[in-house]
């Protein structure tokens, strides 16, 4: 499984490489500032959780069969999705409701983050 979550961190980094240059170069003169801020938000949470799940590959070269530690990799994916997708889409569209799903996103950031202390309390 490290193999699995050290290709999403790779991939995600760079998308967020990517999306760092769009939001920089090609959205700057077409976003508003506040819809801009919005995209940079997104992206910083992304580049921060991608950093997370390369770090838990690693993690899971050490601890194999640690479920909690996966568990908390695929919550940090699933807050790059719930959280970071849904402020690029916000900023990009201006549906500002999608702003009701980002809390879970960011909610999920944080169980993972927990979900990963509690395991690694618990390693042996």
């Amino acid at each position: 499984m490290h193999k699995t979550f050290l290709l999403l961190g790779a991939i995600n980094i760079f998308f967020c490489i990517a999306l760092g240059a769009f939001g920089a170069h090609g959205l700057k003169n077409i976003l508003s500032n506040d819809m801009l801020s919005i995209f940079h938000t997104g992206l910083q949470y992304h580049i921060y959780h991608a950093q997370g799940l390369l770090f838990i590959g690693l993690l899971l070269l050490h601890y194999a069969k640690s479920r909690l530690i996966e568990l908390s990799g695929w919550l940090m994916l699933l807050g790059i999705v719930l959280f970071s997708l849904t402020l690029y889409v916000m900023s990009l569209t201006e549906l500002r409701i999608l702003g009701m799903i980002t809390p879970f996103g960011g909610a999920s950031f944080m169980i993972a983050w927990i979900v990963l202390a509690v395991a690694l309390w618990k390693a042996k």
